[in-house]
């Protein structure tokens, strides 16, 4: 039959991201029509008469009742113009040269041997297939007299260029971040990882949107145990769209209820390929420039991919300041709210005594003092990012500078106040990670509560449920304070301090699978104290 020459002649890739799968959420499966006119009638009707849909037919009669011997479906803004003319310049000149007689049967041979280039063709069989194909970019070439149409890949349309991350800052590294364009990812991760072992398994999650979602990893270097498990919550999403990689990580994290995330989220394609030669998982969704990294401990939230372009010990400082600036932000407001109400004894007697003189006409106690000022600095935040992108960063600066020094003159807050939220607003855009930084806004606010019902012993009783639940929290079944809990010597040269390139001969361990050696074991670095020298060549002079 036809039909089984042509998907013996040409089978589509198994697991390719280019695979145009069945929705299992459709209730019909209808085949196509050998009549291409009773075809094209179903399809009108079916995509509701849009003006984005086109039906190229190639009879050359004005009839819309007689049809050629074949014709071309798309979406216009989701094809490239140029490839689609060249594929009609070819449809045209095949058409024109095939005998009448045996029509079907010439017509597709040819197509498929000699005019469409083999990798950008897939065999669909049916009505469901042709409305994924057109709507993921696919020209389908529906050919009267056949059960089987073909679709080709002539994706394009506009989309934005590869440009420098938004949410991401680049001192030293490369200055290209991903796109909303699922393609467009794949190749920024192709051209820093150049081995056949990488590999994209494809996924189509959501009933309406049909989203293309791939899993990356290393074979070989990732564990798969974890690539298994994140394949198998996948799958398991029953869900109407994805419109965001947000969605995938709100529906595969391991702990829903807890202000900590289990994820990384990221926009550069180096912190990526860094992440997959770690072990890690990388899951890409289409229409989002933010990938997803899984599994994650606490620390790689406070680590970003220039600590690694950088000299170890640049890189070992900002660290440490980094980790420093997320103690500040957490815990600053409340240990003053305690200290200036319960227990001012631990605060030295000059201190003491100013801050007393600036609170002396203040009307509110340290606590409402915290929040009425942590609550006016979130607004003033939030309008700088939801504000036009010219006046935003200018609002929130100017904003809180006067709201500040009219409520110091006004007699509100006290000074030092105003200097405690001023710093520990700016130790919370240290941490590299805005999901890791919103955290620690909303537990902030706990523990200022605590602290003024029951001062230090409150922070405390917020503090050790915090570490406690941190203790029992996992990424895809590795422990998030991993590796202090559990301990793993080996760990430890590449999490607060860094170690040299050079000393940092394996991966870290529970990330990766067999392949766990990283370099070649060198005792010193390459250097110029390093050469051999030739026996006949004088030794330098002193």
């Amino acid at each position: 039959m036809l039909k089984d020459w042509i998907k013996s002649v040409l089978k589509p890739a198994k697991g390719s991201s280019q695979d145009v799968e069945k929705s299992k959420h459709q209730a019909l499966n209808e085949p196509i029509n050998t009549s291409l006119a009773s075809t094209l009638s179903t399809l009108k009707k079916r995509l509701g008469q849009s003006p984005d849909f086109t039906i190229r037919d190639f009879s050359g009669d004005p009839d819309p009742e007689h049809t050629g011997p074949l014709a071309i479906c798309y979406i216009e803004g989701l094809i490239d113009p140029g490839l689609l003319s060249d594929l009609i310049e070819s449809l045209v000149k095949e058409t024109a040269h095939t005998p009448s007689n045996r029509l079907e049967e010439y017509l597709a041979a040819s197509l498929l041997k000699k005019t469409l280039p083999a990798g950008n063709i897939q065999i669909i069989d049916s009505l469901n297939q042709i409305y994924q194909a057109v709507l993921t970019g696919n020209a389908v070439i529906v050919i009267d007299g056949l059960q089987s149409a073909l679709a080709v890949s002539i994706a394009g349309g506009v989309r934005r260029a590869v440009e420098e991350p938004t949410s991401q800052g680049v001192v030293r590294g490369p200055k290209e971040g991903f796109t909303e364009d699922i393609s467009t990812n794949i190749t920024l991760i192709r051209r820093k990882l150049r081995t056949p072992d990488l590999k994209f398994d494809s996924h189509i999650i959501g009933q309406y949107s049909q989203t293309a979602v791939i899993v990356t990893y290393i074979e070989g270097i990732a564990d798969l145990g974890v690539v298994q498990e994140i394949t198998k919550r996948l799958q398991t999403i029953d869900t109407d769209s994805i419109l965001e990689s947000g969605y995938i990580e709100e529906f595969i994290q391991d702990a829903a209820l807890t202000p900590f995330p289990t994820m990384l989220n990221s926009e550069r394609p180096d912190t990526v390929a860094g992440s997959l030669l770690d072990g890690q998982v990388a899951i890409l969704v289409d229409g989002t420039p933010f990938a997803l990294i899984a599994p994650v401990t606490f620390y790689n939230f406070f680590q970003t991919a220039e600590d690694y372009y950088q000299r170890y010990d640049i890189s070992s400082f900002l660290r440490v300041i980094r980790l420093i600036s997320f103690l500040v932000s957490l815990l600053l407001p409340s240990l003053f709210i305690a200290l200036t109400t319960f227990h001012q004894e631990m605060i030295p007697t000059i201190l003491l005594v100013t801050l007393a003189a600036q609170r002396e006409g203040v009307p509110f106690p340290a606590l409402l003092e915290a929040l009425l000022m942590e609550l006016t600095f979130e607004v003033i935040r939030e309008a700088g990012v939801r504000m036009p992108r010219a006046i935003g960063p200018a609002i929130s600066i100017v904003g809180a500078l006067v709201i500040g020094q009219a409520a110091v003159e006004a007699g509100l807050v006290s000074g030092a106040m105003v200097i405690v939220v001023s710093f520990t607003a700016i130790s919370n855009f240290v941490i590299p990670y805005f999901s890791m930084a919103t955290a620690v806004r909303l537990l902030r606010f706990i523990l200022m509560l605590l602290a003024g019902t029951l001062g230090l012993f409150g922070i405390m009783a917020g503090v050790v449920p915090i570490l406690a639940h941190l203790l029992s929290l996992k990424s895809v079944g590795i422990d998030y304070l991993l590796p202090y809990s559990p301990f793993y010597k080996s760990n430890m040269k590449d999490l607060i301090i860094r170690a040299p390139w050079w000393a940092m001969k394996t991966r870290p361990n529970l990330k990766s699978g067999t392949n766990k050696k990283r370099q070649a074991s060198h005792q010193y670095p390459v250097g110029s104290n390093n050469i051999v020298r030739n026996s006949d060549e004088p030794e330098p002079h002193a």
